[in-house]
């Protein structure tokens, strides 16, 4: 009698907080979303992998952490979680570290983002974090093409109901 299960507290019923990314609408591939559940059952982040490689491995993992998330809490060098994330996905286990980092200035409608760049021990991977006015980090990481400024005017808020459980 499935009707009677209770949920479980360590899987997210969905964000508390607006997610940024593209459509995916708009996105000719294939599309995954992962929720980061908290000990306590919150969501304490959400990642979409787009893959334009035609089933080959994702081509850009962009991610929303909110304040406190444990994923944002990283070591010297460590590079951000959607790396980590989106070289796991394509199979890499080769060490990639931060080397460096600048910021940039980029508009985003009428918005000023400042903008992280993330140089990578690893030239094939591209990244970028910004921070929103309520506190939540969005990483962009891609492999094998850059992020040029066009990317972030097709970046908006995706409809909470696309992150709720099917129960």
């Amino acid at each position: 009698m499935s009707f009677l299960r209770r949920r479980s507290a360590a899987t997210p019923t969905g964000p508390e907080f607006d997610v940024l990314a593209m459509d995916p609408g708009d996105w000719p591939g294939e599309l995954g979303a992962g929720l980061l559940p908290g000990e306590d059952g919150s969501c304490q982040g959400i990642f979409l992998r787009y893959d334009l490689f035609g089933g080959r491995g994702p081509a850009m993992l962009i991610g929303n952490l909110p304040e406190g998330s444990p994923a944002r809490d990283l070591e010297e060098g460590q590079p951000p979680f959607e790396v980590a994330q989106l070289l796991a996905a394509l199979g890499n286990e080769e060490p990639v570290e931060v080397v460096g980092t600048e910021d940039t200035p980029v508009m985003h409608g009428d918005n000023l983002l400042i903008v992280r760049r993330i140089k990578l021990s690893e030239g094939r991977v591209s990244c970028t974090q910004f921070d929103r006015s309520d506190g939540v980090l969005v990483t962009i990481a891609t492999w094998d093409r850059p992020i040029t400024d066009d990317l972030y005017q097709l970046l908006k808020p995706l409809p909470a109901e696309m992150f709720q459980q099917q129960g």
